[in-house]
């Protein structure tokens, strides 16, 4: 809960920010930096974070990527950036030309808004040309941000994520696939359906009308899906309010009596000399109605025992011990004015 409350006060600040970012340097320090902070990463120390991280590229020395994220002296992931305003292109990016050269199984490339994990599913140590996780940081959903935490300095494991970057990318390639089947159903896509549900020769003019109809038996059925799971959680929420509904009320066993009240505004009276009436506070319960200072239970300042056979002023000395005093009507406190008094001296003493 933690990380994506961090993520989405970046997206907060990269939303009101970005149109003041003109180049990539602080597209770097006000967008990505922050990112790496908020994985655990410590962006002022060269040994975990390395900017203009180096390495020979056979003939072509010097080539550098913008950050490399270290752990136990190794490079974990490597970064390239670009400005905010640039759209992301892997193929034209240093990051597959370094891949290979460095241990790591990691590669990110950003413009501080869109990102892009990438590992090496395909051909070891070589770079797969697509991401296996991609995201917008300004329309982050949940379970991208249960993703997200697993690059968090205390979460990362290599092979988990690596094992876990399959799904991802495959499940992605699978979403993109049916949501363009059901945009405009491809050929291959219409057959299955109809060869199984057509005993007649699937002419061209029977393979229109079946794209028409695969089309709108896929588009009914996700609105009946979303339909049933709708009205499931607005009956369950029905059942639920019913059940409340059936439940008695809670009724309090605390009754505070008008003499209570009397006698609390005769505490007051008397303490306001040394405090202000909002300090003086009380609190009913079934064994006595209790006055305290600043709304504290450990600052007491007395007790009104009324409501059995005989009446009782409790007060209290420094160690905040009770002493009960026998009153026969509320008016008798204005007789233990001093020792009332003497309490709040305790509580100022402290």
């Amino acid at each position: 809960m933690e990380l994506q409350n961090q993520l989405k006060v970046l997206a907060e600040k990269v939303i009101k920010l970005k149109e003041q970012i003109d180049t990539e340097e602080s597209t770097k320090h006000a967008f990505v930096l922050p990112f790496i902070n908020l994985l655990g990463y410590d962006t002022f120390n060269p040994t975990e974070v390395v900017p203009e991280f180096t390495a020979d590229l056979g003939l072509k020395k010097g080539e550098k990527v913008d950050y490399a994220i270290f752990q136990h002296g190794e490079p974990i992931i490597i970064i390239e950036c670009k400005n905010w305003k640039e759209k992301l292109n892997a193929h034209n990016s240093q990051l597959f030309r370094y891949f290979h050269t460095t241990k790591t199984r990691f590669a990110l490339l950003t413009n501080g808004i869109e990102y892009q994990f990438f590992t090496d599913l395909e051909s070891a140590n070589k770079m797969d040309e697509k991401p296996f996780l991609e995201f917008d940081i300004t329309q982050l959903k949940e379970n991208v941000v249960n993703e997200i935490a697993k690059f968090h300095k205390t979460n990362f494991n290599v092979d988990e994520i690596v094992d876990n970057a399959s799904s991802l990318k495959y499940t992605k390639e699978i979403k993109k696939l049916i949501g363009e089947e059901l945009q405009a159903p491809s050929y291959d896509f219409v057959r299955l359906f109809a060869s199984r549900i057509y005993t007649g020769r699937l002419t061209e003019k029977v393979m229109g009308e079946f794209t028409d109809l695969v089309s709108k038996a896929f588009i009914q059925t996700i609105s009946e899906k979303v339909n049933d799971r709708l009205n499931s959680a607005l009956n369950k929420e029905a059942e639920k309010q019913q059940e409340e509904d059936k439940e008695p009320e809670k009724v309090s066993k605390v009754d505070t009596t008008e003499e209570e009240l009397e006698g609390y505004r005769i505490v007051v009276a008397i303490l306001r000399r040394k405090l202000s009436v909002d300090r003086i506070v009380h609190r009913d319960t079934q064994s006595y109605f209790g006055i305290l200072l600043d709304d504290n239970n450990r600052k007491p300042l007395c007790r009104l025992h009324l409501n059995g056979g005989n009446k009782y002023l409790g007060t209290f000395d420094e160690q905040k011990e009770e002493t009960r005093h026998l009153i026969e009507t509320v008016d008798d406190i204005y007789h233990f004015e001093d020792l009332l008094l003497k309490t709040v001296d305790h509580y100022e003493d402290d």
